[in-house]
């Protein structure tokens, strides 16, 4: 084997994912070679039964990024449903958030999380397209964990709710150095929908999802005041 492709197989097995994330992005550089390791890599962690984590997300993104074959089969084989299992206590679907954000087209998942977190919350909030902040306690323990779980594991654990909450208490709860931290405001101005947003991991910790927050402060601290967290 590589030397550099034993010290990348090192890196994975580790359990330190400061090691493992940047290991999983350079690996397909080996091409089958990587890939078997990455392979091994993930039966290990199966064997383990543990949660699913930002390690199996970002595997799977790099998995779909490959245009190998073998990468494809792997994906197929190990993740024919996305890496996140959907817990809904309304039995609510939210597999295209999973398929959108394992492609990493974070612009299209905000929206279908906004239409999922109205869903889950009141046929009312669907119909009308937006969410009341007094509907967000409506919103199952269940289904938005699922929704913020989805968003940890396949943004490197950036992106979530929990993520947003943990900034928010960090800065006091004061909702202007919450929206410049996250950069939802800069310049004394309200960043502009969609175009002003970062749809990738170069954004800021905590930058995504949107939802439908940026119509008030009301419905987010509903959610960040959920039994959810």
């Amino acid at each position: 084997m590589d030397t550099r492709l034993t010290e990348l197989r090192d890196k994975l097995f580790s359990g330190k994912e400061a090691n493992q994330l940047p290991a999983i992005a350079e690996i397909v550089v080996f091409g089958e070679d990587g890939l078997d390791v990455l392979d091994e890599f993930i039966q290990a962690r199966k064997a383990t039964n543990t949660e699913a984590t930002l390690i199996d997300g970002k595997i799977h993104q790099i998995l779909l990024q490959s245009d190998l074959p073998k990468a494809i089969a792997i994906a197929q084989s190990h993740y024919p449903n996305g890496v996140v299992t959907l817990r809904s206590e309304k039995g609510i679907d939210y597999q295209q958030i999973q398929i959108l954000l394992a492609k990493q087209d974070f612009e299209e998942a905000d929206r279908i999380t906004s239409k999922k977190l109205c869903e889950a919350a009141s046929a009312a909030a669907l119909a009308r397209g937006w969410l009341y902040f007094t509907e967000a306690k409506s919103i199952p323990i269940s289904d938005l964990q699922t929704i913020n779980q989805l968003w940890l594991v396949y943004s490197e654990g950036k992106f979530g709710f929990s993520v947003q909450r943990k900034i928010w208490l960090t800065v006091g709860k004061g909702w202007e150095k919450f929206w410049l931290k996250i950069g939802w405001k800069k310049s004394g101005s309200f960043t502009r929908y969609p175009n002003e947003f970062i749809w990738n991991l170069d954004a800021p910790r905590g930058h995504l999802p949107l939802s439908n927050q940026l119509r008030g402060n009301k419905t987010m601290q509903a959610i960040f005041s959920h039994p959810a967290w």
